[in-house]
């Protein structure tokens, strides 16, 4: 039962803080952006068009941390905010110091780490899931992970290719945020 309740707690924080930062972009809340923020920051960071990947951002973190906390439909919720982690790693934090004083990747990294920790735990005993006896089939998982990775590598390179950059070793003008922007993601 202890194993069960750190689970819940590790979900219903990390899961819960997640919901919130994707409500600060989808709806404002919080003291957050707003999609209006958000598109601008989105057109500052060169992903086209701005105002579709202000709303996936949103939804990501938002679905993500809401499905997470609650653990449900495992492992969407993880899975919505590794990708949403992931493109805000590369896109916000690249080539910045680690920590999060420096704009750096420190926060994402760290809801990263509590979202692969979920995958591979599963959301334990005192979930929606275990209390619905729902379950996703084990595909999803690497097509996830497999779409995250084409979509973040497809934004990069689409991107820098606009820009001259190679997305490879990421030299060049990336249009990477500013360390006051990096906040907001």
């Amino acid at each position: 039962m202890a194993a069960g309740l750190g689970r819940l707690v590790l979900r219903g924080v990390a899961g819960g803080l997640m919901a919130g930062h994707g409500a600060q972009k989808l709806f404002g809340t919080f003291d957050g952006p707003g999609l209006d923020g958000v598109t601008g920051m989105m057109g500052s960071m060169n992903l086209q068009p701005p105002g579709v990947w202000a709303r996936v951002a949103g939804a990501s973190e938002f679905g993500g941390g809401l499905l997470t906390a609650l653990g449900f439909m495992h492992p969407a919720g993880p899975l919505g905010i590794i990708g949403a982690m992931s493109m805000a790693t590369r896109k916000a934090h690249w080539n910045k110091p680690i920590w999060a004083t420096a704009g750096g990747a420190e926060l994402p990294v760290l809801y990263l780490a509590v979202a692969a920790s979920q995958i591979v735990s599963g959301p334990g005993p005192l979930s929606l899931d275990t209390v619905l006896r729902s379950r996703l089939p084990g595909w999803v998982v690497p097509v996830g992970l497999a779409t995250i990775a084409g979509t973040l590598y497809w934004a990069i390179s689409r991107e820098e290719a606009a820009s001259g950059t190679d997305p490879a070793s990421g030299h060049g003008d990336s249009g990477e945020a500013t360390a006051a922007e990096a906040g907001a993601i």
